[in-house]
């Protein structure tokens, strides 16, 4: 779990299809997508995600369902990421079996604490930043925050939440394993170029750490 994790989220996409800027993205290097829907049928959800896995294959980049562990039954996603208010991650890993990829968002340091009696694949800190694209943030961790999650958890820790070019570097060298960004690459004017760049700051930044 190390590199540039997409939330693909058509709410940021401008318009355009959520299969574009995925493949767009992809093709700059993005590690793992989440595909994230609020506000589609069930039925829509089934099918764009049978598509999207589809598209991933070839890549070998996994692909994780945001919340809906219906539709990654149904579509045999890679996995799934949950929220403290989504199904008990007990109930979704018994569900989805030992194989399956579980990420956990964590807002608190409680949550962070619980989440070590857990043998979730990876933990997100949510949100490490201000961010516009997730309007019920609890908590904003911050990059002190971030490194404090790092000291008391030994889980993979997936920093998300207003991370960009700008700031990626400082992010990585907090302690993240993986930064998750969802507007600075699907609102980007190209996707694929703006993957690459987050890319290459990863790269760049673990060699010197």
């Amino acid at each position: 779990m190390k590199g540039i994790y997409l939330v693909a989220d058509r709410t940021a996409c401008l318009g355009r299809p959520v299969e574009e800027v995925i493949l767009a993205a992809v093709k700059g290097g993005v590690s793992i997508v989440q595909l994230r829907e609020k506000d589609v049928s069930t039925r829509f959800f089934i099918e764009e995600a049978q598509r999207i896995k589809e598209l991933l294959a070839p890549y070998d980049v996994p692909l994780i369902i945001n919340d809906r562990i219906d539709i990654a039954l149904a579509v045999d996603a890679d996995g799934v990421h949950i929220g403290q208010e989504d199904m008990p991650y007990p109930v979704a890993r018994r569900l989805l079996g030992r194989s399956k990829i579980i990420g956990l968002s964590v807002e608190t340091e409680a949550q962070v604490k619980e989440a070590e009696t857990f043998d979730v694949d990876y933990i997100s800190v949510s949100a490490v930043f201000p961010t516009p694209t997730k309007t019920d943030v609890k908590h904003v961790w911050g990059l002190e925050g971030l490194k404090r999650v790092k000291t008391l958890s030994r889980h993979k820790v997936v920093a998300i939440g207003g991370i960009n070019s700008h700031n990626a570097a400082e992010v990585i060298q907090a302690g993240a394993d993986s930064i998750a960004v969802v507007s600075a690459i699907c609102s980007a004017e190209d996707p694929e170029v703006a993957a690459r760049q987050l890319k290459e700051i990863f790269e760049t930044t673990y060699q010197t750490e």
